[in-house]
């Protein structure tokens, strides 16, 4: 029996939803092709396909193949199989999507911060209406979002610093590229809200729990390498000063 082959299809430059699912891959030491040729991918996304977005991922494994679309079916498919699920309980498994699941939830306000109107529309044409939704996202919802997930550190029974059971899974790889990503699009409330005498210690779970997988030994060499696409102005995560500011005590 033939071991399964993947095939990512993503934007080219940008991290964007496509990096949650590389990390996956890179955590687990499992070999898949990362392909960004527009051309083939958008011959994916058609009604035809079956694809409304990417990323798309495309599997072959005896002597069959089929694509997948949707980051949260990708991640909740990929992870029993790469090891990514907990103990792999039915129980686990469902636990770990789930939390992943509000992960991407915060992945998603945070992209409707530079565009809470339309998707169609460019930055400059809502920047009024992104200051206001940016200041509430690093007021209420950025601090929710951490609060629930530090509490879920916290009360880990096995100790370990991760979200879920004592090794790493699709969950943690997920917060550790959302935090990243705030990081770059905020840098100065991130900094402030990590010194922040109110949430400081609230939040201090989650950003330790950055710190390890970081230092996970199957991502250190990706995660310094010229193989991680850096954020940009073009993804998810984008800087603008007029929608960072520091945490209000």
């Amino acid at each position: 029996m033939m071991p399964a082959t993947y095939k990512l299809k993503y934007w080219p430059t940008i991290p964007g939803r496509g990096e949650y699912v590389r990390l996956a891959f890179r955590a687990a030491n499992v070999a898949f092709s990362d392909d960004d040729d527009v051309s083939e991918l958008k011959s994916f996304i058609t009604p035809r396909a079956g694809h409304f977005a990417p990323p798309v991922l495309e599997v072959e494994e005896n002597g069959k193949k089929f694509s997948l679309s949707q980051t949260p079916a990708i991640l909740a498919y990929l992870a029993p199989r790469l090891g990514l699920a907990g103990d792999g309980s039915e129980e686990d498994r469902a636990a770990v999507n789930a939390i992943t699941l509000t992960i991407l939830d915060l992945s998603n306000e945070t992209h409707d911060t530079h565009h809470p109107i339309a998707t169609s529309l460019y930055y400059e044409d809502q920047k009024s209406e992104a200051k206001s939704r940016a200041h509430d996202f690093r007021q209420n919802r950025v601090p929710k979002f951490f609060g629930h997930f530090a509490k879920l550190v916290s009360e880990n029974p096995t100790k370990s610093g991760l979200l879920h059971g004592d090794k790493v899974t699709t969950a943690d790889l997920t917060l550790f590229q959302v935090v990243e990503g705030l990081t770059y699009a905020f840098p100065k409330y991130i900094k402030s809200l990590t010194a922040s005498s109110k949430a400081a210690s609230q939040v201090a779970p989650v950003f330790a729990l950055r710190d390890k997988v970081a230092q996970h030994p199957a991502l250190v060499k990706y995660l310094n390498s010229k193989d991680r696409r850096e954020f940009n102005e073009y993804g998810l995560f984008r800087h603008y000063a007029e929608l960072d500011s520091e945490y209000e005590e």
